[in-house]
């Protein structure tokens, strides 16, 4: 298949890449805007296979995404393409209203007018699949999970966002037909991510021997996903899932965010012997506003029809991500010095 991937220098865009070229087969067509957290080094491992093209540009810019459907012919999309962090969101919330729900709504109406003029697509099995969140259902309790019928109920600029262009990607499916899957998946973590995130965030500060930052007491309870795990599982549903439905994506590793702080510092002080524990750099920290208490996903539904397990356990993933932040400073050394040092974000005046 020749699949359109947005958002394909950034996290999770560039695994599924890395996925679909490498393991899968597929061409890929990255378009991405290369904001802070896109990073074309994430695509080395790809950047030379006669697979991989590469289209630099915003997808809130209509006239290119018509252009680069017209020029690429796809047979599906994955939509990545997102602004993703919550802290930045609460500080910053027009980029993600433009890009989040403005951008999505520019993707399904380039998606519909090209099924409209290559009907026999919808017969040869395009999909455009949108990638989404567990942010969007809100806050748990301390039981229950997330099901594909759960309630919106979003707290933060970020998951508002990402909620209404669930919606909109629905309403394409159900108003025009445009065949559209949406996947809502849990925390990604695993190598190539932005330090701003809290698993690399803490590897790098404890590398520096900086303050591990831990928002309230640490009880905020999220679902680990290594993302190879959700790359594999983007792909199943490409290949497997039905249009219309909703799929959501899970380790099935709850943890407290305390608790992924500690489980660092251990595996550190296991990689690094000599120096001091690392968990005496934990600091707590004021809590960020509206912070959800708990997300937990049932992915039943993925694993039962589809097929799905998610390969690493949480200790496994951490290990793995632990020592390749360790061994690829060339990878992030770059980044923590010229575009994140690590500083707080999101907080309110």
């Amino acid at each position: 298949m020749r699949i359109i991937v947005t958002g394909g220098a950034g996290f999770i865009g560039s695994a599924v890449c890395r996925h679909f070229i490498l393991n899968l087969g597929h061409d890929v067509v990255v378009i991405d805007k290369l904001t802070y957290a896109g990073n074309l080094a994430s695509l080395a491992p790809v950047a030379s296979s006669t697979r991989y093209a590469f289209e630099k540009l915003d997808i809130c810019d209509t006239g290119a995404i018509r252009a680069i459907f017209s020029k690429y012919r796809p047979d599906a999309i994955v939509h990545l393409a997102a602004e993703s962090h919550v802290d930045r969101s609460i500080s910053g919330p027009d980029i993600f209203v433009q890009t989040n729900v403005v951008g999505t709504f520019n993707l399904l109406e380039a998606a519909r007018e090209y099924l409209e003029a290559n009907a026999r697509l919808r017969d040869e099995g395009f999909r455009f699949i949108h990638v989404s969140t567990d942010e969007v259902y809100g806050s748990l309790g301390k039981i229950g999970l997330f099901s594909e019928t759960s309630p919106y109920d979003p707290s933060s600029p970020y998951s508002a966002t990402k909620a209404a262009s669930d919606h909109i990607a629905k309403a394409w499916h159900r108003t025009y037909g445009v065949p559209v899957i949406v996947s809502n998946c849990s925390n990604n973590y695993g190598p190539y991510q932005f330090p701003e995130k809290l698993i690399p965030l803490t590897v790098l500060n404890a590398l520096h021997q900086k303050p591990l930052p831990v928002y309230g007491d640490g009880s905020n309870v999220r679902d680990w996903l290594f993302v190879d795990d959700h790359a594999r599982a983007l792909g199943l549903i490409l290949e497997r899932g039905s249009p219309g439905e909703t799929y959501n994506v899970g380790g099935r590793n709850e943890r407290r965010n305390i608790d992924v702080v500690r489980q660092i510092c251990v595996c550190l002080d296991e990689m690094r012997a000599g120096e001091k524990p690392h968990e005496r750099l934990i600091t707590y920290v004021t809590d960020r506003p509206g912070h959800d208490q708990r997300y937990a996903i049932d992915a039943a539904k993925l694993e039962t029809d589809l097929g799905w397990r998610a390969q690493e356990t949480f200790e496994t993933g951490i290990k793995k991500t632990v020592r390749w932040y360790l061994e690829r400073a060339d990878w992030w050394r770059p980044l923590r010095n010229n575009l994140y040092q690590g500083d707080r974000l999101g907080v309110l005046a």
